[in-house]
């Protein structure tokens, strides 16, 4: 709704894990270096973890556009609550399956076939499950077995499990210390830290097409932190609602006001005991952007740049020098058509 005003060709604060606005810290690059060095070593079982909102996921999909898709092939859990069967079903559906057999034991050969001629052909099998913590006992034993598909040098699949804090108390249990040992690389992704948080927005506000500085004064950056706790996904949200708020005032500047109304608005406290937020519905910022929406002419067919991930070839396992290779965005064309709001 607030493009044209602000003088942008898209959202700067998406929710949606587009990876072409993840904004490395040293965190996430030495997360993104060991998984990619655990990948291309094929160790065999991985295991990324970090608190709710803080760019896991856009980790992954940064990972996945980084690696060349002839060499590498990636099967994508994204909702692991599913019985051991439906697990093994959407495994082999996401690595293009069709005809599934009903016998788990065909199905378990299909794989292992499969795992054999991608290893022939000198490609990287990986599945990655998100959402990790949701796991059960049962089916991360079932994930396990699959670890035994290996040669005599190497796994034939990668396995990244991918979620919240929770997943490590999961995986220190002791019905699973079978499977705690197979883990051969741990990684991790932190809140952003106070002084990181006003480089990560001006780093999307740049990446969403805006010449302009960011919209936001020191004291509502702060205030930002504050109530975000440098949770990428809660910042997102703040300046999203912010940036509607301006739009609907008229205002091009977004001071603690602003932050203050957003914050009642979505609902941002301290819960009774003090280490976490929660999130309700948002106030009228929404409704006032929309009906101001309606009274402004519509924007034209824009174009915007976009960044599109280099593939990249390691040439060593050293997680210092795989920083070096990193991929970076490179500038290309594309043309995106916004939808024009008409009366009823």
């Amino acid at each position: 709704m607030y493009h044209a005003f602000f003088g942008l060709h898209k959202e700067p604060f998406s929710m949606t894990p587009d990876p072409t606005f993840l904004y490395m810290t040293a965190k996430h690059r030495e997360a993104l270096a060991g998984l990619l060095f655990a990948v291309t070593s094929r160790k065999g079982f991985l295991v990324l973890t970090g608190e709710a909102g803080t760019g896991k996921t856009t980790l992954l999909s940064r990972l996945m556009r980084s690696m060349p898709a002839e060499r590498v092939h990636f099967s994508y859990i994204l909702n692991p609550t599913l019985s051991p069967a439906e697990f093994l079903e959407m495994v082999l559906i996401d690595f293009g399956f069709g005809n599934i057999p009903d016998s788990k034991s065909q199905r378990l050969m299909r794989l292992h076939q499969f795992l054999l001629t991608g290893h022939r052909e000198g490609r990287t099998l990986v599945l990655i499950v998100d959402e990790a913590q949701k796991l059960t006992p049962e089916l991360l034993e079932e994930i396990r077995l699959l670890t035994n598909f290996e040669t005599a040098e190497q796994k034939l699949l990668q396995i990244i499990l991918a979620g919240q804090t929770e997943l490590t108390e999961l995986l220190n249990r002791t019905e699973l210390r079978q499977l705690k040992q197979r883990i051969a690389v741990r990684v991790g992704v932190e809140p952003l830290a106070p002084s990181e948080i006003v480089q990560y927005m001006k780093s999307r506000w740049s990446r969403a097409g805006s010449g302009s500085d960011l919209p936001f004064s020191n004291a509502a950056i702060k205030l930002i932190a504050t109530h975000s706790r440098g949770i990428p996904r809660l910042i997102n949200s703040i300046c999203d609602h912010a940036l509607m708020n301006a739009f609907a005032s008229d205002v091009r500047l977004i001071d603690e006001k602003h932050i203050l109304e957003v914050a009642t608005d979505l609902q941002l406290s301290l819960n009774g005991n003090g280490n976490g937020y929660h999130a309700g519905a948002p106030g009228a910022s929404i409704s006032r952007a929309a009906s101001r929406a309606f009274t402004e002419p519509p924007p034209v067919i824009a174009k915007m740049p976009s960044a599109a991930d280099a593939a990249i070839d390691c040439p060593t396992t050293s997680f210092k020098t795989l920083e070096r290779y990193m991929p970076t965005p490179q500038k290309g064309p594309r043309w995106a058509i916004r939808l024009r709001l008409t009366r009823g």
